[in-house]
């Protein structure tokens, strides 16, 4: 990073989209300030740097923000390009990574989901890994970085859904595993337990954010399915 650049983080620690931003400083070796956020009481820097969505993650490169935690993801794999690259140099290997991890977004972190819908998901993962250690081959990457994060969920749908990781999506929780050994992963992750009692605590403390409301609803829906 050069001299001049100014990294700042508006985050939520418990995020799995801030986490996303995190592991990709961590990976590119950056340093960087994080500005925790209140739930319910955002702050002014906030709004000013996302009007649109008022939401976290935002990364503000020297003064300037970035919104979106994928958005953010490949901003800092282009910038700083000259360490450990997250999105592939081949063009189709890059569309193909990019369409998992929306995959991803969209049924994974979506809103709401049955048991089984979310296993199933799970399970689609589990074919595209197949016998590789990583999605895509050998390498840590973008669908990595964009999928590790649920690992902090992986108690909290345990209990509430009534299910268990290890015996529906083994290959997920071996693959999890594995990231885990990286120190960008395994640093940045919220525990397990402790992202159990932060989402037990919110669920009791009546409104939030939207983000994390649409996260309750999912949990609802795998404990009555």
């Amino acid at each position: 990073m050069a001299e001049a650049d100014h990294l700042i983080l508006l985050e939520w620690y418990p995020s799995s989209f801030a986490a996303r931003v995190r592991i990709a400083l961590a990976e590119k070796g950056l340093k960087y300030v994080s500005r925790p956020e209140d739930l319910i009481n955002k702050s002014p820097l906030l709004l000013k740097m996302n009007p649109v969505n008022k939401q976290i993650p935002v990364l503000i490169h020297n003064g300037r923000p970035i919104c979106d935690s994928m958005v953010i993801v490949q901003y800092i794999d282009e910038v700083w390009n000259h360490k450990s690259p997250l999105l592939p140099s081949d063009s189709y290997q890059r569309a193909h990574a990019k369409f998992w991890a929306d995959y991803v977004d969209k049924k994974i972190f979506g809103i709401g989901a049955s048991k089984k819908e979310l296993i199933e998901c799970f399970k689609i993962l589990e074919e595209e890994l197949g016998d590789k250690p990583y999605f895509g081959g050998e390498s840590y990457g973008y669908v990595h970085l964009s999928l590790i994060p649920c690992y902090s969920s992986f108690y909290t749908y345990e209990t509430l859904g009534k299910l268990s990781m290890a015996e529906e999506c083994p290959k997920i929780v071996d693959w999890a595993n594995r990231c885990l050994q990286k120190e960008s992963v395994s640093k940045s992750l919220c525990d397990q337990s402790k992202f159990h009692e932060i989402i037990l605590e919110i669920s009791r403390g009546g409104p939030t954010w939207s983000s994390v409301q649409k996260f309750l609803n999912k949990l609802d829906q795998l404990h009555n399915s």
